[in-house]
């Protein structure tokens, strides 16, 4: 008798993954509805009349450059972080191993 579970569960995953790609597809992109935060904001603070009181020390020459430096900040936060994760994982098994080897 095969189980029927894994089966259902698959067939309710690719209905979430495909159900939003079939129900929005196209829709909202007229109205600026996926745009984005920065490309509605820039029109409503123009609007305001606001003056930045300071500019940046360095502008990137180019949008890639400035989106390799995001990924490469990400990149270095990202090991940080499994770095930290990791150190205290293996504190906590080393703190098992010995409370065993006591018993």
């Amino acid at each position: 008798m095969v189980d029927k579970k894994p089966i259902i569960l698959l067939c309710l995953v690719a209905i979430i993954v495909v159900a939003p790609l079939i129900l929005y597809n196209g829709m909202g992109e007229e109205e600026g509805y996926f745009g984005g935060a920065d490309s509605q904001a820039g029109p409503v603070i123009e609007e305001t009349g606001y003056q930045p009181w300071f500019s940046s020390i360095w502008e990137p020459p180019s949008g890639e450059i400035e989106s390799l430096l995001f990924a490469l900040q990400a990149a270095i936060g990202a090991i940080i972080i499994g770095y930290v994760f990791g150190y205290y994982k293996g504190q906590d098994k080393e703190r098992k191993r010995i409370e065993e080897e006591q018993e």
